[in-house]
């Protein structure tokens, strides 16, 4: 009788356990895609340093497209309902219009060091979505009838790797309007797309989310990484420091040199002791802490998105 209490016991506090680690879902904000924008010249040029390139222009869209706030409030009722907490797109850029500190670019106070975001960088900073969701859509007209195809990525929005996907065609319908074809032909796939999405952050809970850090050094700075610091060269200090604050110590050293290091496949924690959100910057300020803390060395902090961060050693 005891042995069946006891195995009763741990079924339920498995079960318990397991909705507990499911009940938080990603944040969602659903964007139109990039070859949707393209398409319909919603593109805009971004001078990255001496390099343009075009990336999409979401506040026109959503100021002269009508189609565009219909679909994106019809997938975002679709992912509500089934309990996804959303960012709303038109909200988040006004956020982000208001924000004067955003428009402005990252410097060192003495040597002018800068690190370019892109307008969807900026966008993802103030979101903070867990998950872009693009949908790209096309209706088809077939004489009286019309359907619609469409195509759903789900982009981690820290490493813009696609951890979910959907696409289809509805069935020919007369006389509909746009969000009734629309939700007949994502339905029968959203439930799988959302698997995959639970699945994806199911991960981050387990191993950590993922981010890149980069380390250089200010031609000021008269160290480098191999110069040795507690018995230890300064590189073997920050690579220490990383392995101990990531998830399982997962982490990638891809390149390391005297003048710059570069981690990627960098774990870290999904939330603080306090359960808010970590992304890149909350969790390299660490390591920026750590340096001056422990070595006395001033270290500069600049991010890109959520999921890139570099740090330049020797001035502030």
């Amino acid at each position: 009788m005891m042995k069946k209490i006891l195995l009763i016991t741990i079924i339920v506090l498995n079960a318990v356990l397991t909705v507990n680690a499911q009940a938080k879902k990603p944040t969602i904000m659903v964007v139109p895609s990039d070859v949707w924008c393209n398409q319909r010249g919603y593109m805009l040029d971004f001078d990255n340093q001496g390099t343009y390139v075009q990336v999409p222009d979401y506040k026109r869209a959503l100021q002269e497209n009508a189609a565009l706030l219909i679909v994106i409030s019809k997938i975002n009722e679709l992912m509500a309902s089934r309990g996804f907490p959303l960012k709303n797109l038109e909200s988040v850029l006004k956020s982000l219009d208001g924000e004067a500190a955003e428009d402005a670019m990252l410097t060192s106070k003495k040597t002018g060091s800068n690190i370019v975001e892109s307008p969807i960088d900026k966008l993802k900073k103030v979101a903070k979505a867990d998950i872009v969701m693009q949908i790209f859509w096309n209706v088809n007209q077939m004489g009286p009838k019309q359907s619609v195809t469409f195509n759903i990525q789900g982009l981690d929005s820290y490493t813009d790797k696609q951890v979910a996907g959907a696409s289809g065609t509805g069935q020919e319908l007369i006389g509909s309007t746009l969000p009734v074809m629309l939700e007949t032909a994502v339905l029968s796939h959203i439930d799988n797309f959302n698997v995959q999405l639970m699945s994806h952050f199911d991960d981050l809970f387990a191993n950590g989310r993922e981010i890149s850090l980069r380390i250089k050094k200010f031609d000021a700075f008269p160290n480098d990484f191999e110069t040795e610091y507690a018995g230890e060269e300064l590189g073997t200090q920050i690579e220490n420091w990383v392995q101990k604050n990531t998830v399982k110590g997962r982490f990638s050293t891809t390149d390391a040199t005297e003048n710059m290091m570069l981690f990627e496949q960098v774990r870290i924690p999904l939330f603080d002791a306090s359960g808010k959100a970590i992304d890149a910057r909350a969790w390299a300020k660490g390591l920026q802490k750590h340096l001056k803390d422990t070595y006395k060395i001033e270290a500069k902090l600049m991010t890109k998105g959520l999921g890139q961060a570099s740090i330049v050693v020797g001035e502030k």
